[in-house]
C-alpha cells in the first residue's frame, strides 16, 4: 500500500515578476484542482525575504505524481503556465511524512472542549444504561464487563486528544478492534448505537454547538462503520496501528 507524499517546490522570484508568477500558479492550481492523483496544494511567501516563494502539494503517491501526473492530459497545460519559472526553481524534492507530527494550542482539543475526563466518564455510563436496556443492543452486550464504560470513555478521551491511557493500559487500537471480531454486528445495530450514542451526549451534558457535535458524530460514524466491518465473518484483523486522533473539522464560511 502506498503512502501520500510531499512535494516541495522552492522558487526565487525577482520582485519584478511576482504578479505574472502568481497569476500563473493561479492558472495552473485548475489542473492541481482537477488531478485525482493530487490531495491539497499551497503556495507560501516568504515573509522576510518577498523573492522566495515555497510551493507545497501532497499527493496520493510519489509513483502517482510522477508516472500518473505528468502523464495525464492535465500536465501539458500545467506546465505551460510554469515553464517560464523552471529556471528560478531552487529545489524540488518528495518527502514522505514521519512520525513525529502533532498539533499545537491556538485551538482546544475535542478532549477539551467536552469537558475532559469527567465528561466522557459521564457520556458512557449514560450510553450503557441505554445500551442494556435496548432490545436490538442488549445481546451485544451480554456479557458486558463491569469496566467495559470505563475503559471505553478512556478511548474516546484519547481519539478525541486526551491523554493516551487507553493505548498505554489497553493495548491500543488493535485491542480495540479485537473486541468487535465475530460478533456480526448488523446496520440496524450500528444506526441504534449512533443514535442512543447521541442521546447520552445530550444527557451527559456534552457542548451542543455545531462544530463540536459534527465533529463527534463524524469519529461515532466512522467507528462504528469499521466496527460493522470487523465484525463480519470474513473480516481480518488489521495491522497495529496507533489510536486515531480526531480534531475539529472544516467550518463553512458563514458569518455570524
Amino acid at each position: 500500500m502506498t503512502t501520500q507524499t510531499v512535494e516541495y517546490i522552492r522558487y526565487r522570484i525577482p520582485e519584478d515578476r511576482s504578479a505574472e508568477f502568481l497569476a500563473a500558479y493561479t492558472r495552473a492550481a485548475g489542473q492541481l484542482a482537477a488531478a485525482p492523483q493530487c490531495v491539497d496544494y499551497e503556495l507560501a511567501r516568504c515573509e522576510e525575504d518577498f523573492e522566495h516563494y515555497v510551493l507545497r502539494i501532497t499527493w496520493t503517491s510519489t509513483e502517482d505524481h510522477v508516472e500518473g501526473f505528468r502523464s495525464s492530459d492535465l500536465f501539458p497545460d500545467f506546465l505551460a503556465e510554469i515553464r517560464p519559472y523552471v529556471g528560478n526553481i531552487e529545489e524540488m524534492r518528495h518527502y514522505k511524512p514521519t512520525t513525529v507530527r502533532g498539533t499545537g494550542s491556538s485551538l482546544p482539543t475535542l478532549y477539551d472542549w467536552a469537558g475532559g475526563a469527567a465528561a466522557f466518564t459521564r457520556l458512557t455510563s449514560v450510553f450503557y444504561d441505554k445500551v442494556l436496556k435496548d432490545d436490538l443492543l442488549a445481546p451485544l452486550f451480554a456479557d458486558l464487563a463491569a469496566d467495559h464504560a470505563e475503559h471505553v470513555a478512556l478511548w474516546l478521551g484519547e481519539v478525541f486528544g486526551g491523554p493516551a491511557t487507553y493505548s498505554l493500559t489497553q493495548g491500543g487500537h488493535g485491542h480495540m478492534v479485537a473486541k468487535h471480531l465475530g460478533k456480526h454486528i448488523t446496520e440496524a445495530q450500528r444506526r441504534r448505537w449512533v443514535n442512543l450514542i447521541q442521546d447520552a451526549a445530550d444527557e451527559a451534558g456534552l457542548p451542543t454547538d455545531a462544530e463540536f457535535r459534527s465533529a463527534f458524530l463524524a469519529y461515532v460514524e466512522w467507528g462504528t462503520r469499521l466496527a460493522v466491518y470487523f465484525s463480519s465473518p470474513d473480516a481480518k484483523p488489521p495491522t497495529e496501528q496507533p489510536v486515531p486522533r480526531w480534531t475539529w473539522g472544516t467550518m463553512p464560511p458563514y458569518q455570524g
